[in-house]
């Protein structure tokens, strides 16, 4: 009876520890997830399991990701100007990522018809933070299904401008991308949902004496991946509706309407000097 009783005891004090612990940590997580993306972790503003996100951090950049679709919704992440970049090594191999209740796997793409898009590109994320965070996005919670047109020459051909065109001109970006879904809903056989198209959002953040200014994409899957960049611009608002998230909604309302409301015509991005550049591949 005596230790029954002090077994209990025991269980109720670690309870009693680990329930204090827990909250702190979940609020140390909200203040870590707020300093990785920029006036606010995107939202949803749609019910539903499909809407359903886990907040991932990874070393350099961070994701929502849908167990129901087996897809992150958004990748956020910021660049800042550099005078060289280094990428090293390509990793050789995707990985599962274990905190995944789904475990999708590298070979679930296998003989699908679908590339491995990155939605937080290799270059990009290893230049930046190094080799722990090119591995990370590696991991196949990161990755899509993208069309062989889209992910080795439209989508790629953006990824290059975002950091060699545009992030010499601004010196400090931040990008935010992810799969759009429409209703007729189609799936790898490992239960991947296929999207539709792809959106990427770069914006400059506010200054002092300047507001913050975006240049916006929407790419669909069918694409023969030499078009023109421009004739992809879209707005952030039509991107929120075709995703049901809230970017940027810390912003008080009347920069948020002006950051969103309008697509960009690349001007202030001098995009015409990269509208056309060629793919790598």
């Amino acid at each position: 009876m005596f230790f029954s009783r002090h077994a209990r005891g025991k269980r109720l004090l670690i309870l009693l520890i680990a329930i204090p612990l827990s909250f702190l940590w979940l609020d140390h997580d909200r203040q870590e997830q707020a300093k990785m993306a920029y006036m606010g972790v995107p939202k949803t503003t749609e019910s539903g399991p499909s809407h359903w996100l886990r907040h991932w951090r990874n070393p350099g950049f961070m994701l929502g990701y849908s167990e129901w679709r087996r897809n992150a919704l958004w990748v956020t992440y910021r660049l800042s100007q550099k005078p060289q970049r280094h990428s090293g090594q390509r990793p050789k191999h995707f990985t599962i990522d274990n905190r995944s209740l789904m475990r999708i796997a590298s070979n679930d793409y296998t003989r699908s018809g679908y590339d491995r898009g990155h939605l937080a590109p290799n270059y990009a994320i290893a230049s930046e933070y190094g080799r722990s965070a090119q591995l990370a996005s590696f991991k196949m919670s990161n990755i899509s299904p993208q069309r062989k047109n889209l992910n080795q020459k439209l989508w790629q051909r953006l990824e290059e401008v975002v950091v060699d065109h545009f992030l010499p001109r601004q010196q400090t970006l931040w990008v935010i991308t992810g799969p759009i879904f429409d209703d007729q809903i189609s799936s790898l056989r490992s239960g991947v949902e296929i999207p539709d198209a792809f959106y990427k959002i770069i914006v400059k953040p506010a200054t002092d004496t300047a507001p913050a200014e975006a240049i916006s994409f929407v790419m669909p899957q069918q694409v023969k991946g030499n078009e023109p960049l421009s004739r992809f611009l879209s707005s952030i608002d039509d991107i929120e509706a075709a995703t049901g998230l809230d970017f940027f909604h810390q912003l008080a309302d009347p920069a948020e309407q002006q950051l969103e409301s309008q697509a960009s015509d690349g001007r202030s991005w001098n995009l015409a000097a990269v509208d056309r550049n060629p793919a790598r591949y």
